[in-house]
């Protein structure tokens, strides 16, 4: 046959054979999607107006002979729970969401036992017995209650199957395994109903016993015929496990001993064109695809609706999502997505959290924990809806931990309805949070546009969760005594893992997105491939099921081999007619998201067949030659203007350390004004820490200012300060919580430090010494240097935190929170002294001599620091030792100053020269 994809095959067959009875004519294709395609198929190739026939996936045929309604796995659980509290004693019975944990395995269980029509009594028997025998080296009369429960368990696993199974078809429901077992039961009835209407069954590969049985049962009554999509390659190799089920039934059917199999094609040999790419991450595979799509599109390689993007893990579509080119225009998403990681999901967990924490804090008085307000207003749901950034900017400002409702509320200029929604006070009951939480989504849904692909996949993840909130709440309808917040939030998170994503589109247009179980009977020329790993693609050896592998293989329940031999027909049958197939995979070995290459990237190169044409790349990150390149950045006009402004407004002597540290954090600091980001102090740090102490000694010595010191003074202090140091904190701290934890401690170190510069300050005075306070935190308006290498005045002005009389000499003092030692505070030679970072402290310290010496009169100064680290040493004093002569000095003359005054032109002529760039000094 033909190149021609399958759905073509097959329409060509319907209007050559059944052309005069189709609408009494039944199509049977593995899944609803292909319907689309099939139709599609049949009008491309009729030029008059014609009856479809009858096209069905085969869940929904199975449902029609079986007259049972589906119910998903969310409403099975439901149901199961209900049978199980009506049949399971009081004492025995667990909370849903303990209940949860094994009953989605159990349901699992029943569902294969069903499909393949096993006998549940002799399979839920043989668990029981093979639990029983594991416990035989326990004497029986020496079992303990935890034994006998566990046990007790699995005798009752019949009794919940039979239970449970007449309680759905009471209600006419029921899951796949339980209408597969009752289709076959009226498998005779459908038939004698059928009368002489055809049912053809198209495309198929593994069949469960079910199917199996209501396939042959037509085939015998010709009232059915089956075609299959098989290959030539795969069906002649008899270890491939492509063709693994077409050989079985090939070899096992009695309907071939009289017919041909139909059909067998011979497309894989074909000429085809192999791209196998490995790059390291999930991530990196998301990029690399959207470029393909993209040079496609750009070089007009491909019909983009002839091009399918098979994803081999689901976590993979948001990333792809976000790097395909606008150019791609139409988006046909069709894969099974986990409720559980999409964005809305993740927005309703936050909003748990925040809750049942505030619930547990302050019950209808809620209180609600900063990080969790912040991490809501945050999301990216929420945040362009709310227009709260103001509220975020508020909390960080005045280090808000805790807030309530009425405060939050305060914060927000103008709420808007999701606002309020958010962060309205939670009770504790279940089914008044459920209808906020419906509400909240309803409203961001009413708040997305419809203009783009991204918004309509918002869409989708936004209902899917809506609809598992909706299954909640009738539970809680019927169950009304079901527990607390907390209770409802353990069964959210069991039920949310159940519930899946479905997403709308154009079939029949733009780019494919699907799953592998998606791909079924289609076919496209152009094929990318992502997650080509083992584990991912085929999926591996992990089963959730209670019955063991030994047990499965005795009684003919499918088990990981079968389940690797469906994945091989998928991947197969998406490279047998492609033309262009682009295979990705992750390169890392370790990892969460690492493993292997894929056995089938092997078998294709091992297995290459004479037309493929087979490339392999590793594409990774471009790495540099050099770990790091220092930044430079140049003085353009636009710095150089604001240089002269920094110059006229004042250089502080902190602004000149710190280019001496690092120009570039000068850049970013000075000429860009970028400040750190604010965030919630939780934990006071040691900047704010010294912002305290250096604010409790300005209110305490204030008074004093202008007269002598005596110790009488310093015992007032004494008798202010735990008030001073608690106001200082509230006015630094602002709302933050200060008489708790990590905090509270602060708070008494700040007492500490501020109790120990008094008790220094008062063994001064009682050893004889007379101290005037002249000024505190006194701001000096600056002081001009010019000079002939300067291109204009430049003026250097900043904050003392204090100047004294101290036995008649007058001091300049600067506090310091952290630790400082004498020998950082000696000057032994001006050559090198701006280049060198040991000197910043001396440089500041000249620099506060340099701006008072004109308030001086010409008297000499002592600079100078008080460390609080290192408080026994008192006063530190600036010392000049004069390398030339065995003297020194701790006071800063006119001379001193003057050659303070020409290091300093040097640095500031470094600064303001435009040839130097700012270069970031790397440590």
């Amino acid at each position: 046959m033909t190149n021609r994809s399958f759905l073509d095959q097959v329409a060509q067959m319907l209007l050559r054979e059944h052309a005069t009875h189709l609408p009494d004519t039944m199509v049977v294709l593995p899944n609803k999607r292909a319907r689309i395609f099939l139709l599609e198929a049949l009008r491309k190739q009729t030029t008059q107006t014609i009856f479809a026939p009858r096209i069905v996936s085969i869940e929904k045929l199975i449902q029609d002979i079986a007259g049972i309604r589906s119910i998903d796995a969310i409403e099975q659980l439901f149901e199961f729970y209900e049978v199980y509290c009506a049949i399971t004693e009081a004492p025995q019975r667990q909370e849903f969401d303990v209940f949860a944990n094994w009953a989605k395995t159990l349901l699992q269980d029943f569902n294969e036992i069903d499909r393949y029509l096993l006998e549940p009594d002799r399979v839920l028997r043989y668990l029981q017995d093979i639990k029983e025998i594991e416990h035989w080296s326990v004497d029986i009369t020496q079992q303990t209650p935890l034994i006998e429960s566990y046990l007790s368990f699995w005798k009752m696993l019949p009794d919940y199957y039979r239970h449970f199974y007449d309680h759905l078809l009471q209600k006419g429901v029921g899951y796949q395994g339980m209408i597969y077992r009752e289709a076959v039961a009226n498998l005779n009835h459908f038939s004698e109903s059928q009368g002489s209407r055809m049912v053809l069954f198209c495309g198929f590969n593994a069949l469960n016993a079910a199917e199996e049985q209501i396939i042959q049962h037509l085939l015998a009554l010709d009232l059915g015929r089956i075609y299959w999509d098989a290959d030539q390659t795969f069906l002649s190799d008899t270890a491939h496990d492509a063709g693994l089920f077409l050989r079985d039934f090939k070899s096992k059917w009695k309907h071939y001993n009289s017919h041909p199999f139909e059909w067998i094609f011979n497309d894989f040999a074909q000429e085809k064109t192999i791209e196998v790419i490995g790059t390291p991450k999930s991530v990196g595979q998301a990029k690399i695809a959207g470029g393909i799509i993209d040079k496609l599109i750009e070089g007009n390689h491909a019909d983009i609706n002839r091009v399918a993007m098979v994803l081999g893990e689901e976590s993979l579509l948001i990333p792809v999502l976000h790097v395909l080119p606008q150019s791609v225009g139409a988006l046909n998403i069709t894969m099974g997505y986990s409720a559980k990681n999409n964005p809305a999901q993740t927005l309703i967990f936050k909003l748990f959290r925040m809750h049942t924490v505030a619930l547990s804090r302050g019950g209808s008085n809620a209180v609600f924990y900063y990080k969790d307000v912040l991490d809501v207003l945050g999301h990216p749901l929420v945040e362009p809806y709310v227009a709260a950034q103001k509220v975020a900017q508020t909390i960080k400002q005045y280090n808000y931990t805790f807030l309530t409702h009425r405060k939050i509320a305060e914060l927000h200029p103008n709420p808007n309805r999701l606002f309020s929604l958010l962060f309205e006070p939670w009770t504790d009951n279940p089914t008044a949070v459920l209808d906020t939480l419906s509400e909240v989504l309803l409203t961001i849904k009413s708040s997305l546009g419809n203009d783009n692909e991204q918004a309509k996949v918002t869409k989708a993840f936004v209902y899917a969760v809506f609809q598992t909130l909706n299954k909640l709440k009738n539970y809680y309808a019927k169950y009304a005594n079901a527990g607390k917040v907390d209770t409802l939030f353990a069964i959210y998170k069991q039920v949310i893992d159940l519930a899946e994503v479905s997403f709308e589109g154009e079939p029949l247009e733009g780019l494919q997105i699907m799953g592998v179980l998606e791909s079924r009977v289609l076919d496209f020329d152009t094929v990318v491939i992502t997650s080509m790993n083992e584990g991912k693609f085929p999926a591996g050896k992990s089963q959730n099921s209670f019955i063991p592998y030994d047990v499965k293989v005795e009684l003919g329940l499918p088990t990981f081999k079968q389940k690797d031999a469906i994945y091989t027909y998928h991947f197969y049958h998406l490279l047998q007619r492609a033309k262009k197939i682009y295979l990705l995979y992750n390169t890392e070995s370790e990892g969460l998201d690492a493993g292997e290459p894929s056995r089938f990237l092997t078998q294709l190169e091992v297995e290459r067949q004479p037309k493929h044409t087979t490339t392999k790349q590793i594409y990774s990150a471009v790495l540099p030659d050099v770990g790091y390149e220092p930044k430079e950045v140049p003085k353009s006009a636009a710095v150089m203007a604001r240089l002269e402004e920094i110059a006229t407004a004042g250089f502080s002597p902190s602004a000149l350390t710190s280019y001496i540290r690092n120009p570039i954090d000068f850049y970013f600091q000075k000429i860009l004004r970028i400040r750190e980001t604010e965030e919630v102090e939780e934990n006071i740090a040691l900047n704010t820490l010294g912002t305290i102490i250096h604010g409790a000694l300005e209110t305490l010595y204030t008074p004093m200012i202008g007269r002598r010191l005596t110790e009488a003074d310093i015992d007032a202090c004494f008798g202010q300060l735990e008030a001073v140091v608690l106001d200082q904190f509230k006015q630094v701290y602002k709302e933050g919580e200060i008489r708790k934890g990590k905090n509270l401690l602060a708070f008494e170190v700040a007492k500490r430090n501020v109790s120990n510069f008094l008790k220094l300050e008062r063994e001064d005075l009682r050893s004889g010494a007379e101290i005037e306070i002249l000024e505190l935190e006194k701001k000096c308006e600056g002081r001009e240097l010019r000079h002939p290498n300067l291109p204009y005045p430049v003026r250097v002005s900043g904050t003392v935190d204090r100047i004294e009389r101290h036995n008649g000499r007058l001091r300049i003092i600067d506090y310091k929170t952290g630790k400082v030692e004498k020998s950082s505070l000696t000057l032994k030679t001006w050559d090198g002294l701006t280049a060198d970072i040991k000197s910043d402290k001396i440089i500041q310290l000249l620099a506060y001599a340099f701006m008072y010496e004109p308030l001086a009169d010409g008297e000499p100064v002592e600079v100078g620091i008080i460390s609080f680290k290192n408080l026994k040493s008192g006063f530190m004093p600036l010392v000049f030792k004069d390398m030339a002569a065995p003297t020194e000095t701790t006071l800063v003359t006119g001379d001193l100053l003057q050659a303070y005054q020409e290091e300093l032109t040097v640095l500031l002529g470094e600064i303001l020269d435009p040839e130097i760039p700012f270069t970031e000094k790397v440590i």
